[in-house]
């Protein structure tokens, strides 16, 4: 049985699809992939204490405080932007050599509201 060099370009091509390969890896999963880490560094310059994870790891962090990150998932970090009662999730995907602040959310009317900001290089 002879196989032409088309047929099996469209073979391989299925099995990729089937595996789910043949997409486009988005920058996370290229990260996973290729073993690599990413390193960023967390700072709290709220009054508040935050709860946060990052890739799926819990952390506290208390007013003044500053967490060191190697994650080797990707950083996706998710957190609460209401530092008062209520409960407002929202996730970013942190990059490589980064410093991160939470701050007040000054674009808001709820005073209590936070975000975290991208505020400089990190090495």
């Amino acid at each position: 049985m002879t196989i032409t060099a088309e047929k099996a370009l469209q073979n391989n091509q299925s099995i990729l699809q089937n595996f789910g390969l043949g997409e486009e890896l988005d920058e996370q999963a290229a990260e996973i992939i290729s073993g690599g880490s990413e390193r960023f560094l967390i700072r709290n310059r709220t009054k508040y204490q935050i709860r946060y994870t990052v890739d799926g790891a819990t952390s506290v962090m208390q007013p003044g405080e500053a967490d060191r990150w190697i994650s080797f998932k990707g950083g996706k970090i998710t957190f609460d932007t209401d530092g008062g009662q209520g409960i407002k999730r929202k996730s970013y995907n942190l990059s490589d050599n980064k410093l991160y602040e939470f701050q007040p959310n000054k674009r808001t009317r709820n005073p209590n509201d936070i975000d975290l900001y991208r505020v400089g290089n990190w090495s």
